[in-house]
């Protein structure tokens, strides 16, 4: 249920630095020696009987890449650097894949040093790597595959008709600059497109129902671009979307709803729920049932009763864990040897305890470093339980949700029968609409301040800086993300809240827009990528250009 958002897209973007040195010697002459195979692997050894000439993008099930090395990489990789050890070059090397559709480089992988076992680049010459499955696999060549499709173009580049793949092999060394070893395989396969038939009724603009909640605004926008992106929509260019709502001024401007869902249609949004966390607690200090933000962890819990107990735990503050930088040892955009991640929370049948016995880390600073810790926010959300009269579930029902006039919802329960507030809230894209709106009414719906203008300010403030790997630009505020959406070279400053599966609810600072995305693609790689591509290719340009 966990947001994967900031680990997909940091990979995405760490690879595409890579990228922007890119493969040598590209287009040469050297005759081909990588081949391509339709074979289930599953079921049959890949020969060099059945490599194939052509694919059907939509319709073939498998693609598995095949080529024999002259000698195995690592001797490739000590010809770029003679001076490192084998351990050395394993550490900041490997193989480098470049994606020619029709002759023009659309990506460049530099695979992460630690993909494939050891073998594989100390001894085997013949590789076999797979690309294309019916079902998601747990291997690396499948990933890529994903990567260069979903996340750098290769979707755009396969429009309809007849075109030609090409797949590039060399290796790389990555030491203070990117070394690029010469062309060891390449390999040409011709693509098929077919055209995809949809329902044409699904591509027009979907006239606006009443008893919205909301007033329609008569104000203009570009409909071919909300249609075009109707179309990718039905083709399955972005999958498994469920609704997109666009608010301008205060005024429903689009409502469009896909794949049998409808206005009534309630949305598990995953980690979107996290910010409604925020929004009570603002409320409950407002109310002085919480003191302030700046309230210590162990007012509400004796933490020397739990595990991993020492002196740190004592600094953690209520606002330490609204902004994610609580310096607890769990972070679940890492890998799975991280002991505080939000699966294994839930495999354990205390989600509280699970989290107050977890140990600190060693050099995080609270209030300061940035780790994603649902386990955090579930804290806090037993916190407000314990604290109010009343409990959690009433208490967000009448001070949040009937204000704003939201009747239809439904909650995620941990096994104490609390509200959990670490993702899994249903509602309706409309109500989330109404929630986005709140914050860019800074507090108010209907002339009623709901939640103070402080408040609003401080959680859509850049709070903490969300700085992987060189990526800059992202800041975490109180349970909200903030970054910058660029549409025709201007920047458009952005608070957000997110899910797994693309899920969004963004509101922007400096244009009159709420937009909500609902979606259910969960575990589909390129889900958040396909969310952002909608937002900067279709939905800013078809409201920011009134046609």
């Amino acid at each position: 249920m966990k947001s994967n958002y900031l680990f997909t897209l940091i990979i995405c973007l760490l690879i595409s630095c890579k990228n922007n040195s890119q493969s040598q010697n590209t287009g040469s002459n050297e005759k081909e020696n990588l081949y391509f195979s339709e074979v289930d692997f599953t079921k049959a050894k890949i020969s060099s009987e059945p490599y194939s000439k052509n694919f059907n993008l939509h319709n073939d099930n498998y693609l598995s890449i095949v080529f024999t090395l002259e000698k195995p990489l690592i001797q490739s990789l000590q010809e770029l650097a003679p001076s490192l050890s084998e351990d050395e070059l394993l550490s900041k090397g490997n193989f480098q894949f470049s994606y020619l559709v029709d002759g023009k480089i659309i990506y460049v992988e530099n695979l992460n040093t630690g993909a494939g076992p050891k073998t594989r680049k100390t001894e085997q010459l013949r590789q076999v790597i797979p690309l294309v499955t019916p079902e998601r696999i747990g291997f690396w060549g499948w990933f890529m595959w994903q990567r260069f499709m979903k996340f750098n173009g290769g979707l755009d580049a396969f429009t309809e008709g007849n075109h030609t793949l090409g797949i590039e092999v060399r290796s790389y060394l990555n030491e203070d600059v990117l070394k690029v070893g010469p062309l060891l395989a390449k390999g040409n396969i011709a693509v098929e497109v077919p055209k995809i038939n949809i329902d044409e009724n699904l591509v027009p603009v979907q006239k606006i129902q009443p008893n919205s909640g909301f007033e329609v605004s008569k104000d203009n926008f570009d409909k071919n671009k909300i249609e075009a992106l109707n179309r990718k929509i039905a083709e399955g260019r972005f999958e498994d979307i469920n609704g997109i709502v666009v608010i301008k001024d205060g005024k429903l401007l689009i409502e469009e709803y896909f794949n049998d869902s409808t206005r009534e249609s309630l949305h598990d949004t995953r980690s979107v729920g996290k910010s409604f966390a925020s929004t009570i607690m603002g409320i409950a200090i407002e109310e002085e049932i919480i003191k302030n933000e700046n309230a210590l962890l162990k007012d509400f819990y004796d933490l020397k009763a739990y595990e991993n107990y020492s002196a740190k735990k004592d600094s953690v503050t209520l606002k330490s864990l609204l902004t994610m930088s609580s310096g607890f040892l769990g972070d679940d955009n890492s890998n799975d040897d991280n002991p505080g991640t939000e699966d294994k929370m839930q495999a354990t049948n205390n989600w509280v305890k699970f989290t107050l016995d977890l140990p600190m880390h060693k050099t995080k600073v609270i209030g300061k470093d940035y780790n994603y810790f649902t386990a955090g926010v579930n804290l806090l959300g037993d916190i407000l339980h314990k604290s109010i009269p009343g409990g959690l579930v009433s208490y967000a029902d009448k001070k949040l949700f009937t204000p704003l006039d939201i009747t239809n919802y439904k909650w995620l329960y941990t096994p104490q029968n609390i509200a959990y507030m670490g993702g899994g809230l249903e509602l309706r894209a409309i109500d989330f609409a109404k929630y986005g709106q709140l914050y860019k009414n800074k507090g108010k719906w209907k002339g009623k301040q709901i939640l103070t203008e402080n408040w609003v300010e401080k959680s859509l403030a850049k709070q903490v800086s969300q700085d992987y790997g060189g990526i800059e630009g992202w800041h975490y505020g109180y349970l909200f993300w903030n970054r910058i959406f660029t549409v025709d070279n201007k920047d458009y400053e952005v608070s957000f809240c997110t899910g797994t599966g693309g899920n969004r609810i963004l509101v922007f600072k400096d244009i009159p827009f709420v937009i909500v995305i609902t979606t259910s693609a969960y575990g589909n790689p390129g889900s958040q990528a396909n969310s952002d591509k909608m937002i900067v290719d279709y939905i800013l340009p078809a409201i920011l250009d009134e046609r």
